[in-house]
């Protein structure tokens, strides 16, 4: 009865919560050989829950389906965690880079939508972002705009976050500076 329990226990395990993926890149690559080339297909592809969780991988092979599976595995393998506010949008405006390639996110209010190219896109839709307004600076290669959106991304802080580092609770973070200016403004 344990050893049934303890199988069923590991079946649990390994069922991932339900992931999309979208191809984001495909290049066809070749090799040159004594007696010609050969040819076979890299693969960029970008994985997410749509709750929070993102993640990118690349692949290679000779057969485009199999370089796609090889992606989708080490995007898997390569997931982050990326607070959001409200589940669809981030907590405050980033800077991303990655070698020549820089990437700037904000916020946006609800009803914006992605506002964001190519790879980037991908990354947000992938990640469950509803409303971002995002530039890519620099680099319009894929595999860096792709790295420097994750970089960004890395570095966002959710308040909850930033009240455990300082030591302070949520509501003295999101305080607003303003209601103390008017009584100050009263006693002059």
């Amino acid at each position: 009865m344990a050893e049934r329990d303890n199988r069923r226990g590991r079946q649990d395990r390994d069922e991932t919560p339900e992931f999309a993926d979208r191809l984001v890149a495909i290049n066809r690559v070749s090799k040159t050989v004594k007696g010609g080339k050969r040819f076979g297909f890299a693969a960029l592809v970008v994985v997410g829950d749509q709750r929070g969780r993102v993640g990118f991988g690349k692949g290679k092979a000779k057969e485009v389906p199999e370089a796609i599976r090889k992606a989708t595995e080490s995007a898997k393998r390569n997931m982050m965690r990326v607070p959001l506010r409200d589940g669809r949008t981030l907590h405050h405006d980033i800077e991303g880079r990655h070698g020549a390639g820089k990437v700037v996110m904000r916020t946006a209010p609800a009803g914006t939508g992605i506002i964001a190219g190519g790879p980037m896109r991908a990354v947000f839709e992938m990640l469950g972002v509803q409303d971002v307004v995002a530039k890519s600076i620099g680099s319009q290669n894929p595999y860096n705009m792709i790295r420097a959106t994750l970089d960004g991304l890395g570095k966002e802080a959710s308040p909850r976050q930033v009240a455990a580092r300082r030591g302070k609770k949520v509501a003295d973070i999101l305080k607003k500076p303003e209601a103390e200016a008017p009584a100050e403004a009263a006693e002059a």
